[in-house]
């Protein structure tokens, strides 16, 4: 089973990376973009069939090693690929 870990800075954390993009597009007269937000993505391939169970040794793998739970928080998801 695939799942997809999109993982992602708390609100209120600097994110000066975001910020610089985000003021390019604006120079490249991108002036509808309100806000960006980076991300990171992670595609996980288990062997294991049963989702909950998936989901649940996933959601370990972030608080114990995969996240900073301090500054960042995470979403899980199945991957139909």
């Amino acid at each position: 089973m695939k799942i997809v870990v999109n993982i992602f800075l708390k609100n209120g954390v600097l994110d000066p990376q975001a910020k610089a993009i985000e003021k390019a597009l604006h120079s490249l007269n991108f002036n509808e973009v309100k806000e960006v937000k980076m991300a990171k993505q992670l595609l996980l391939d288990l062997d294991e069939k049963d989702e909950t169970r998936a989901k649940e040794r996933v959601a370990k793998m972030c608080e114990e090693l995969l996240v900073n739970n301090v500054i960042e928080d995470y979403k899980l998801s199945i991957s139909e690929k």
